[in-house]
């Protein structure tokens, strides 16, 4: 009898370091793809850092190329970022903070937080991209005097002065709209009374110990030591600083905007928030659940975005959702793969090619 229990306890014991083997193997093996992937975008001239966790724990995590080229500082893993579009979860976040604390209802008419001259538009038109609002970055492109730096304000007087057309009815089809995120930003700051920089460092950042995530003017980004530079090509192909291209770097005459992008945050930060989302920290599960599910068009079918989030499946059928930035010198993206619990957070500061390599290969390993 007690040679059987011995053999079973032995055989179990086997079993388990096998599956431990196995598993660490495989992790090992994903480790030298990714590392194989990053060797070659470093030489190509990728700039940037990569982060690779499975069930909250990080696989890959490094840094390669330039936080500065002008003044030749290197990169390091923990630099800070713009995320450009990547903020737009954020605002959605706030939207669903405010609609569980009953400040707001997602079917409300926007009509009665902000007034522009475009009827029949909800809040959740606006965070599906589904309100047929015109792009506002061409109309202060046109108008706005580039010697000044514009904020929401602004961006809603030459909305309502000029009024140019809608590009179709609300929940007719879907279309990325930066102008649906400037005005749920301002949304917020009317349905909660605060200022939408306050909401988002005291409801998300500061609970989340986001140390390094804020919403930042361009004197606050060039005071930090570990602030990643966007860069662009002058016309010798050498890296200068996104900035230097004033007229066309939006960033700097749009630079109090609030809402579509602006928050700037580390690749360990944004582990944190990704960790944070399959608890009930910051809103409920079924709350969550919601801006992970396609919106519906008028007509019934689906698009492929939520609150603040593009929605797809893999081959295998596991759910991501995910979404991309993209401001002048910068690329960059958070994968979240709901079913195992992965997360690929790639940031890039010189706007490579290599990005999408990078991005394929981390999603496959």
């Amino acid at each position: 009898m007690l040679e059987v229990y011995l053999n079973k306890f032995i055989m179990k014991k086997a079993f388990f370091f096998y599956m431990a083997l196995m598993g660490f193997s495989q992790v090992q093996s994903q480790k030298s793809i990714l590392q194989h992937s990053f060797d070659e975008a470093r030489r190509t001239g990728f700039s940037g850092v990569v982060l690779v966790a499975k069930q909250g724990k990080i696989i890959f995590h490094k840094a390669t190329g330039m936080r500065d080229f002008e003044s030749q500082e290197r990169l390091d893993k923990n630099d800070v970022f713009e995320l450009a579009s990547v903020s737009k979860q954020f605002t959605a976040m706030i939207i669903m903070m405010l609609m569980e604390q009953g400040k707001l209802q997602y079917d409300d008419p926007i009509a009665k937080y902000v007034q522009v001259p475009y009827p029949n538009i909800t809040i959740r038109h606006l965070l599906t991209h589904t309100s047929g609002l015109p792009d506002y970055h061409e109309l202060m492109d046109r108008y706005w005097d580039k010697s000044k730096v514009a904020g929401n304000p602004d961006i809603l007087d030459l909305l309502n002065r000029f009024a140019p057309p809608a590009l179709f009815a609300p929940g007719e089809k879907y279309m990325y709209s930066n102008t649906g995120y400037v005005l749920l930003g301002s949304i917020a700051e009317k349905a909660s009374g605060q200022d939408f920089i306050t909401l988002c460092r005291n409801w998300i950042f500061k609970p989340l110990k986001m140390t390094k995530t804020d919403i930042r003017s361009l004197a606050e980004k060039a005071q930090r030591k570990d602030f990643a530079v966007g860069h662009l090509q002058d016309s010798t192909q050498k890296y200068v600083n996104a900035n230097r291209f004033r007229s066309s770097d939006y960033t700097i005459w749009l630079g109090n905007r609030k809402g579509p992008g602006r928050i700037s945050s580390t690749t360990t930060d944004l582990l944190k928030w990704d960790q944070a989302l399959y608890s009930t920290k910051l809103v409920r599960q079924g709350t969550l659940l919601e801006a992970f599910t396609p919106a519906r068009l008028n007509d019934g079918s689906e698009t492929a975005y939520g609150f603040g989030w593009e929605i797809r499946q893999d081959a295998s059928g596991n759910k991501i959702v995910q979404h991309t930035g993209d401001n002048p010198g910068y690329r960059t993206i958070l994968v979240r793969f709901l079913n195992e619990r992965k997360t690929v957070i790639i940031l890039n500061n010189n706007a490579h090619e290599a990005m999408r390599l990078l991005v394929q290969t981390a999603e496959k390993s």
